[in-house]
């Protein structure tokens, strides 16, 4: 594993347009071609291909964006870290596992204690540890507070604290190839649901887990359920002050809310739509050419730039130190996840037949077959819109989140 580079570059003197080349630049010398065209093809999460891409970012010092410099953050700008994203989707990069680098990565430098930062932060930036998020459960997914897996304090044979886990995670994303996780759990029942949820990490070697495989609609295998049985945990691995978890998971989220605005997605989909339109033929003529499909197609830009424009327009105000009281990471949450769903959507339909077969992750991600069905430009389309639909739901679903939107705004 490289270490990271020791020259420090003053991003802050540059430009966006030298930022976005510097970007450019570094991607055609590190990213391996086979791999750029795995990832295109939009499928799930790779491990190899994930860890690969993590420890070359990290021997750069660009593993961890948006954590602060003193804990190995390369000191961006909230632009120049969009910029980042985009660039390193649309070149085919391998997708980063958020749960370690942009979730709880954060959330232990603020409020972990310092053995904490000193075990975990260095194996989550160089990738050597990947994280699950427990945070759903079969009764509690948008109404999140209403968990029920327990943490009971209990004491060690040598008179030190422990925490003994019991219940049951689901919808865990990449738990199945994950080392730790980091969770929500109940440890008082008093008061109000949100005071007595505390915010943990575990070992998922710890003895008493079980692991269990959700295949999605797409027959992808990126969800999981979990169960714990008598999971003893450390006392240490206690995140911040006990009952406290709620405050610190509602900044996780809205985190997780903001990066759902999915405007390289957009583009990324675009791209392919427009790719797909010049192939597909409709009495002879290039779809592309056809004034109907340009007509929605140019609908969906228009709001895709829109989109983009508010995206900017809030990142130049968080730079600025301006704090609106709307809640803007549930605004952008709602209209990215469904442009998202749109854009799918209009590329099947440009593909028509071809758009039908269901290609197979283990046939067609890590190398094309000698003689595929269909066209090479559908790989991967169908299983990705169908997987997308749950965009709307995970994070908070969007009817919730339009709960939130409407209560923020008419409580003014």
């Amino acid at each position: 594993m490289s270490a990271q580079e020791t020259t420090v570059t003053d991003y802050s003197k540059m430009t966006d347009d030298e930022f976005r080349q510097l970007v450019r630049d570094f991607i055609a010398q590190n990213l391996p071609p086979e791999m750029a065209a795995r990832w295109k093809k939009m499928y799930h999460p790779y491990k190899p291909d994930v860890v690969f891409w993590t420890q070359k970012l990290n021997g750069k010092g660009w593993s961890v964006p948006g954590w602060p410099a003193e804990y190995g953050g390369p000191g961006w700008t909230i632009s120049q870290r969009h910029i980042f994203e985009e660039e390193v989707f649309l070149a085919g990069c391998p997708a980063l596992s958020p749960q370690g680098l942009t979730l709880v990565g954060p959330v232990i430098c603020r409020y972990g204690t310092q053995a904490q930062k000193d075990f975990h932060l260095p194996k989550i930036r160089s990738g050597e540890v990947l994280w699950a998020q427990g945070f759903s459960e079969p009764n509690a997914g948008s109404d999140l507070a209403a968990l029920q897996c327990r943490a009971v304090r209990a004491k060690d044979s040598d008179g030190g604290d422990h925490y003994v886990v019991n219940g049951q995670k689901i919808w865990t994303s990449e738990a199945h190839y994950s080392e730790w996780v980091f969770m929500l759990v109940r440890t008082s029942t008093e008061g109000k649901k949100q005071a007595g949820i505390s915010f943990m990490l575990i070992d998922l070697a710890s003895p008493g887990i079980t692991i269990r495989p959700i295949i999605s609609i797409d027959g992808g295998h990126e969800l999981n359920e979990v169960f714990f049985d008598n999971v003893g945990v450390p006392a240490e691995n206690l995140v911040g002050e006990e009952n406290m978890g709620w405050t610190y998971a509602k900044e996780l989220l809205a985190e997780e809310r903001t990066f759902s605005a999915e405007v390289k997605r957009h583009k990324g989909q675009l791209k392919r739509i427009k790719q797909i339109a010049r192939e597909t033929k409709i009495r002879g003529r290039p779809l592309i050419e056809d004034s109907h499909f340009q007509r929605r197609l140019a609908q969906l830009e228009i709001e895709v730039l829109a989109h983009e424009a508010t995206l900017w327009r809030v990142v130049a105000e968080e730079e600025a130190g301006i704090l609106g009281a709307a809640p803007t990471p549930s605004i952008l949450k709602v209209r990215g996840t469904e442009l998202v769903q749109r854009l799918g959507a209009l590329m099947i339909e440009a593909l028509e037949e071809a758009g039908l077969p269901y290609y197979a992750e283990k046939d067609y991600f890590l190398s094309a077959p000698d003689d595929p069905p269909g066209r090479p430009d559908a790989y991967g389309v169908s299983s990705d819109f169908m997987f997308r639909r749950s965009l709307t739901i995970y994070g908070g679903s969007n009817e919730v989140q339009r709960n939130i939107i409407a209560g923020t705004l008419l409580r003014r």
